[in-house]
């Protein structure tokens, strides 16, 4: 039987390695351009009230996308220097914008529902910001795995057997 104590040894372990660190950072960057798509989208949606929900979201993933692209480079996959625009900008943006149209989506819906269901306009804030919540939840491991193939890294995996081999 395997006891906590021991998962949560493989688990410090791997945090530990070269693909732990590059998955925690690439978590940490995610949680750093989540906040500032979500901050954008409630001032811009929620407070200003400046656009409908989906340009709103769309200028807020924009807006998150140059920073998210810094830190996936640098700090994640630790490369500096000059971009390559064909090999790194170019399908950072493709995929980019590809996780901008889904969350688009998601804000129509979401905002579609809130016509429907006669939400005030904050209702409808918290309900477009968690659409978009799920938009980035559903792109997230797909993107991890893209970014991979691109700065031509292994992708890490936890698999059970890692959490029970010793």
């Amino acid at each position: 039987m395997l006891r906590v104590y021991d998962v949560l040894m493989r688990l410090w372990r791997f945090y530990r390695s070269p693909q732990g660190t590059k998955l925690y950072r690439y978590v940490m960057g995610s949680v750093i351009t989540t906040v500032v798509s979500f901050g954008v989208l409630t001032i811009v949606y929620g407070v200003f009230r400046w656009w409908s929900a989906v340009p709103s979201t769309l200028f807020a993933n924009l807006v998150a996308t140059v920073p998210a692209y810094y830190l996936n480079r640098s700090w994640t996959w630790g490369k500096y220097g000059k971009s390559d625009v064909w090999r790194e900008v170019v399908p950072f943006w493709v995929i980019s914008v590809l996780g901008i149209v889904v969350s688009m989506g998601t804000a129509a819906l979401a905002s579609e529902f809130c016509r429907a269901h006669g939400l005030h306009h904050f209702g409808s804030t918290v309900v477009v910001d968690g659409a978009n919540l799920v938009a980035f939840g559903v792109m997230w491991v797909g993107k991890y795995l893209f970014f991979q193939k691109m700065f031509r890294l292994t992708p890490a995996v936890v698999t059970d057997v890692d959490l029970v081999d010793a």
